[in-house]
C-alpha cells in the first residue's frame, strides 16, 4: 500500500492484516517506517517519483494488489488552495509511476483512491487522468467523499463537511470490503451503498 501512513492508511493497515493480508506499508518519510511496523506493516521507505527505486521495491516484495492510497495533502485546510499543484502531481506522475511498478512486478490488481466531487481545473484533470490509467489496467477506482473524524480536517462531531463525505473509520472499513471488486469505478460515501453498485 503506497500512502501507508496516511489518515486512511494508517487505519486500513490493521484491518487489512485481521483480513489476512500481508501488507507492505510504502512511506517516503523515513521516521514513520517504525509506526508501520507497530501496525503490523512491512515498512517500505520510497519516494513515488522516484520511478526506479519504486520500481525495485515492488519488484522485491511482490504483491497480488497494489493499492494506491496516495495523496500529497497540507496538514491545514486552509493551505488546501496553495497544496493543489502538489496533489495534482501525485494524481498524475505518482499513479503513472506505481502502475508501470505495478506491471513490472506481475501485480495482478491496482486498487486506487479518487474522490467523489468535482474540483475543477488542473485537480480536475489530474483526477480523470487517475481514473482512466487505473480503469485502462483493469483496476478498481475508489471515489471517497470528504473524510471527516479524528485526524481529518474536520475532526469533530458537529463539524462535517459537506456531502459527499464518509467518516475515515467508515471508509477504512469499506476498503477492506472492496479488494475482490470487478474493474469499475465505485463510490465510498455516507449515503452510498455498501453493495458496491459501480458508478459506471
Amino acid at each position: 500500500m503506497a500512502g501507508a501512513s496516511g489518515v486512511l492508511g494508517i487505519r486500513l493497515t490493521p484491518m487489512l492484516i485481521a483480513a489476512e493480508c500481508v501488507v507492505a506499508g510504502m512511506t517516503r518519510t523515513p521516521e514513520k517506517a517504525g509506526m508501520l511496523a507497530e501496525l503490523g506493516a512491512e515498512p517500505v521507505v520510497c519516494d513515488v517519483f522516484d520511478a526506479a527505486a519504486l520500481e525495485r521495491a515492488v519488484r522485491e516484495f511482490g504483491p497480488d494488489m497494489v493499492m494506491h492510497q496516495l495523496t500529497d495533502l497540507p496538514d491545514r485546510a486552509e493551505d488546501l488552495p496553495a497544496g493543489r499543484s502538489a496533489n495534482a502531481r501525485m494524481r498524475r506522475e505518482g499513479t503513472a509511476n506505481l502502475i508501470a511498478a505495478a506491471q513490472a512486478a506481475g501485480a495482478k490488481r491496482f486498487l486506487a483512491q479518487s474522490i467523489a466531487w468535482e474540483t475543477g481545473g488542473e485537480g480536475q484533470a489530474a483526477q480523470e487522468f487517475l481514473e482512466q490509467e487505473v480503469l485502462g489496467i483493469g483496476g478498481v477506482v475508489l471515489r471517497y467523499g470528504q473524510f471527516y473524524g479524528p485526524g481529518t480536517y474536520y475532526p469533530e462531531g458537529e463539524n462535517q463537511p459537506e456531502p459527499p463525505r464518509i467518516h475515515v473509520d467508515e471508509a477504512a472499513a469499506r476498503t477492506v470490503l472492496a479488494l475482490d471488486l470487478a474493474s469499475g469505478i465505485y463510490a465510498v460515501t455516507d449515503d452510498g451503498a455498501t453493495d458496491f453498485e459501480p458508478v459506471r
